[in-house]
């Protein structure tokens, strides 16, 4: 086990739910993840979807010979780090560009699961990385994403889980030197999903943008924690969620942090969540955050709504001869349109907007 393994082990308590990370998760509903009482299997689900195409290579390696790049006191990401044996090691030759998406796929399993990916992009490759979670699961997800200077990577997750699914993640990159990192996360389904997007810096000239879609029905739970950490001068970073809810008891929580630490100089941030409620009984809690240690940055800002459906925009449709149904389906596939589109697969963008009229038909919404 590694020192940094070693030293993480343990800090994190067994959370209550009064606790500032936690206050919002339904920590009944979460399979135990979070107690240390409960055993969980370690477990390998991630598999190559997609051809085995030059530039890259997939592997499982040893835990010990992996160890973590970043610190944590998640107690769930603490329990992936000292109960993995195995990590899923996928490494992006160096100058490599890969053209076509590495897609990876999870197998289901009834077990609750801990899982550990790590994904290295080497200097001045190019990739996408997809990682497709469908089907029932109980898992407990650690990712980190570490680009080396000059890399541009493409990450998108989907979670198209079925009703019954628990997901606790944490996907954290850390981003080099004039490297370019660009996430889209996608939530639908699920009965309690809870994803930690974080950032780290370190190299300046970095850039990173955090794109995210979720959209929660009768009694769902999805919980998106962002955390972005300006610590070196000259790096960018965007954030753009949008949600939508609909039926009895659907819960989204939004939770978008940057810190600006004071050699942070010439930082250039904004965060955006819009959310919108298309039925009663609906809740979305959306909290933006900027914490700023120096005046010399380029601009920060950040932005946060939570509205009902734009009965303007439906008269509107409607006075062309749209049927009301169909034109609500058109406002909402319009209000998700903006980032869908920056997965940039039609195949997956329409598996997505289906997914999504097929969730509102059940609502009736």
């Amino acid at each position: 086990m590694t020192t940094l393994t070693t030293n993480l082990l343990n800090h994190a308590k067994t959370p209550t739910g009064r606790e500032e990370a936690w206050r919002f998760t339904p920590l009944k509903r979460i399979a135990g993840f979070h107690d240390r009482a409960i055993e969980i299997t370690d477990q390998v689900s991630l598999f190559l979807k997609s051809p085995n195409q030059h530039g890259y290579t997939l592997q499982l390696q040893p835990a010990d010979s992996v160890p973590p790049s970043s610190l944590t006191d998640d107690v769930i990401v603490e329990r992936i780090r000292e109960s993995v044996s195995q990590v899923t090691l996928l490494e992006i030759n160096r100058d490599a560009e890969i053209s076509e998406p590495i897609t990876l796929n999870r197998k289901n399993s009834s077990n609750r699961e801990l899982s550990r990916t790590v994904i290295r992009a080497g200097s001045n490759s190019k990739a996408t990385v997809i990682i497709e979670n469908t089907g029932e699961s109980l898992i407990g997800e650690e990712i980190e994403i570490i680009l080396d200077s000059g890399a541009t990577l493409n990450f998108i997750t989907l979670q198209e889980w079925e009703n019954s699914t628990v997901h606790l993640a944490r996907h954290h990159a850390v981003i080099g030197k004039d490297a370019t990192f660009n996430s889209v996360t996608v939530s639908l389904g699920g009965s309690v999903v809870r994803i930690l997007p974080t950032v780290e810096y370190t190299g300046p000239g970095a850039s990173a943008e955090l794109f995210g879609v979720y959209f929660a029905t009768d009694g769902q739970h999805l919980e998106h924690r962002i955390h972005v950490e300006h610590g070196v001068p000259q790096a960018k970073s965007r954030v753009n969620y949008k949600g939508a809810l609909a039926g009895k008891d659907a819960r989204t929580v939004w939770i978008g942090d940057v810190f600006i630490r004071a050699v942070a100089e010439g930082t250039d941030t904004y965060e955006l969540n819009r959310n919108l409620l298309l039925t009663d009984g609906a809740r979305a809690d959306s909290v933006p955050n900027l914490e700023i240690e120096t005046g010399e940055i380029v601009g920060a800002g950040h932005a946060s709504t939570t509205g009902r459906f734009d009965d303007e925009q439906l008269f509107y449709l409607m006075s062309r001869g749209i049927a009301s149904d169909e034109a609500r389906r058109l406002v909402i596939r319009g209000f998700f349109a903006e980032i869908i589109a920056k997965i940039n697969d039609e195949v997956i963008q329409e598996r997505l907007m289906a997914r999504i009229d097929t969730d509102l038909s059940k609502v009736g919404a």
